[in-house]
């Protein structure tokens, strides 16, 4: 379209009835998506009128305005004479020298060189979680709760990390948990983290709100290379029917992993304090603006999900292994259990404590499934996420039970501080701390670590002491067994 328009011209349509904003030196008339963009209509409402290509693109994957913007909803190009002069996105600090990310000695030490390079709301995005950050912190605290039992006399010469998930190979039992909006903290975003894992021999699993579309994350895979994609399930269904119909298609994603834990937004605040939350009302909003709040609470999500219904749906829809992501009680992997022809594996999460605040952490889960349902460990894989900065939370979370061990945060960090290779060092690090660890407690593979090597009375106060309910689970789901 040739129509250059002035930029004050743009700046005009600044309302949810009429709303233009500039993309990429386009000009797009977006009235009709406000009210059905998934992140609810302040996100737009807010740079209704201006230049949002700095805010859309490191959060968009390429193809987003296409399929979401009718063909006409492009209005022409702005005449960048006319542009008013942008000014740049605040950092955290002033701006540093690039700091050798071999220098770097921990997970700690990224996350801390990583925030001075980021713009704060990327930094909110990242470090954010619900309410007093609780949980977010426990979520570490409580693996140093747990005491190691170091064994002697035992040739630890050798140490093997090689393992499998879900019969995907892997050379350590440590994946990458999905993680958003990887771009915002590098250029080369999530394809950064994939080039990362297919250097460390790991796998990678791509998150739903990534910032590139899975065919660019996966585009320079190894053929060895194994992913997984992770699934919110939308209230258009047809548009979920969509994505996994392209997750199908690509032969380097080995399994879907549905996530549960966040059928609605948690409170973050500093999300909110940078701009990341939408759709804050105050006290004075109308009972109708609370209504549509709720409603969009968590980008289009469906909140309405069952054990029957939904995964009936999946079954119709891929033949792809299904992990559930968000359990948090031994009730809900004991269900997940007996779905197992369909269900398997489920990963132990409180979404980074992004969700729900004192909600529990993994360690606690696990637990809680050793001391009610042990049975399920021999059902399903058990994976877990959420707190883990050290080869020992590998190990410890290993010998409770779980098979796999996921990080969120750093490899965002890493990213951030280094790029690809920031996310490989940070990767190296686990690796060589979880060996180390090992080692001294006379262990040479993870299939030989077990409560023998742990001391978890400190812990074992806190897990749930009520009824198991296990019975009620039985009969509801008898036809899975």
């Amino acid at each position: 379209m040739g129509r250059v328009l002035d930029a004050a011209e743009v700046a005009n349509h600044n309302t949810s009835e009429s709303c233009w904003v500039i993309l990429y030196g386009k000009v797009y008339d977006v009235t009709d998506f406000v009210s059905q963009h998934p992140g609810g209509a302040k996100v737009i409402l807010k740079l209704a009128g201006k230049d949002a290509t700095e805010e859309y693109d490191p959060v968009h994957p390429e193809g987003t305005l296409e399929s979401n913007l009718k063909p006409e909803a492009l209005l022409g190009s702005v005449d960048p004479a006319t542009m008013p002069k942008s000014e740049p996105q605040a950092t955290n600090s002033e701006k540093i020298e690039d700091v050798p990310v071999h220098t770097l000695l921990n997970m700690d030490e990224f996350e801390e060189v990583a925030t001075k390079k980021i713009s704060k709301k990327a930094w909110a995005y990242y470090y954010s979680a619900a309410d007093d950050l609780i949980t977010k912190r426990f979520n570490t605290e409580v693996f140093r709760s747990i005491l190691l039992r170091p064994r002697v006399f035992i040739d630890c010469t050798e140490c093997n990390l090689n393992t499998s998930l879900l019969g995907n190979p892997t050379s350590m039992p440590i994946y990458v948990s999905p993680a958003a909006q990887a771009r915002l903290g590098h250029p080369s975003g999530e394809a950064g983290i994939s080039e990362a894992c297919q250097s460390m021999g790991t796998i990678q699993i791509i998150s739903n709100s990534a910032s590139m579309t899975p065919e660019q994350i996966v585009a320079n895979a190894s053929p060895n290379q194994s992913f997984g994609w992770q699934l919110y399930v939308q209230d258009n269904r047809s548009r979920s029917e969509a994505m996994i119909a392209r997750i199908n298609n690509l032969s380097a994603i080995k399994f879907l992993v549905l996530t549960l834990d966040t059928p609605v937004m948690g409170k973050r605040e500093d999300d909110q304090r940078f701009g990341n939350v939408i759709d804050e009302l105050t006290e004075q909003a109308s009972p109708e603006s609370w209504k549509q709040r709720d409603k969009q609470a968590f980008a289009g999500m469906d909140p309405t999900l069952t054990w029957t219904e939904t995964l009936a749906w999946l079954a119709r829809h891929t033949s792809l292994p299904i992990v559930l992501k968000g359990v948090q009680t031994h009730e809900d992997a004991y269900i997940a259990s007996l779905h197992r022809l369909q269900v398997k594996g489920i990963i132990l999460s409180n979404h980074g404590g992004r969700s729900l605040d004192t909600s529990p952490p993994a360690v606690h889960t696990l637990l809680e499934i050793r001391k009610y349902c042990p049975e399920v460990f021999d059902r399903i894989e058990v994976w877990v996420d959420g707190g883990v900065r050290r080869g020992t939370d590998v190990v410890k979370a290993l010998c409770l039970g779980a098979k796999g061990v996921g990080i969120g945060r750093p490899p965002l960090w890493g990213l951030a501080a280094g790029g690809a290779d920031g996310v490989k060092r940070t990767l190296q690090i686990l690796v060589d701390e979880t060996k180390t660890c090992m080692r001294l407690l006379g262990v040479q593979r993870p299939d030989q670590l077990g409560m023998q090597h742990i001391n978890t009375r400190l812990v074992e106060q806190q897990i749930y002491d009520g009824p198991s309910g296990l019975g009620t689970c039985r009969a509801n789901h008898r036809s899975k067994l």
